[in-house]
């Protein structure tokens, strides 16, 4: 059997140091049978915590757990995700001040009613939810959050909310990955 070392890298590529070195530089050139990797230790860290909601047009701040949870993990770089589970449910960032508690789902209900409109999902199930399904697709169920030296990078007034859509009160699972080094 033939054993040859062969050289992945010919002289024009960059060399890893300097492709690492290059702030959102391009890639590192890839060629059939060559590639060149720049790697890190990567860690992952899955956690959860309860909310309980009073129901339909509940925005709670749950910054501070998240903060927690990032706290936790041990790592000082990367990014957290916040994923909500629950098809009526939501997380995004906002100003959480009264004034925003009330517009933003002022906004929604404006954006799918809850009265005056047929929703095909009520048809079938009868459950009267069907625009807090709407909301919730809107809005989305998650949302990642870079951090650096252990600190979530949010803006001076920028906060991390939850907001209930169902028409019942609900205790929910939000759950927060957190992956970096």
């Amino acid at each position: 059997m033939d054993r040859r070392v062969v050289n992945s890298r010919d002289q024009n590529d960059p060399s890893p140091a300097e492709t690492a070195a290059k702030p959102f530089g391009k890639p590192a050139k890839y060629r059939q049978g060559r590639t060149a990797v720049t790697a890190m230790a990567v860690k992952v860290e899955t956690g959860s915590f309860e909310v309980s909601s009073g129901g339909e047009g509940d925005v709670l701040d749950v910054t501070s757990r998240v903060r927690e949870a990032v706290a936790g993990s041990g790592l000082s770089d990367g990014v957290a995700t916040v994923f909500v589970v629950g098809s009526t449910t939501a997380v995004t960032t906002m100003e959480f001040e009264p004034g925003l508690v009330k517009d933003f789902p002022a906004m929604l209900e404006r954006t799918a009613p809850s009265k005056g409109v047929e929703y095909e999902h009520q048809r079938r199930w009868h459950d009267a939810n069907g625009h807090s399904h709407v909301k919730a697709s809107l809005v989305g169920p998650s949302i990642s959050i870079p951090f650096v030296d252990g600190e979530l990078v949010l803006g001076e007034w920028q906060q991390v909310v939850f907001l209930e859509f169902d028409v019942r009160p609900r205790k929910r699972k939000v759950v927060v990955q957190v992956v970096g080094e």
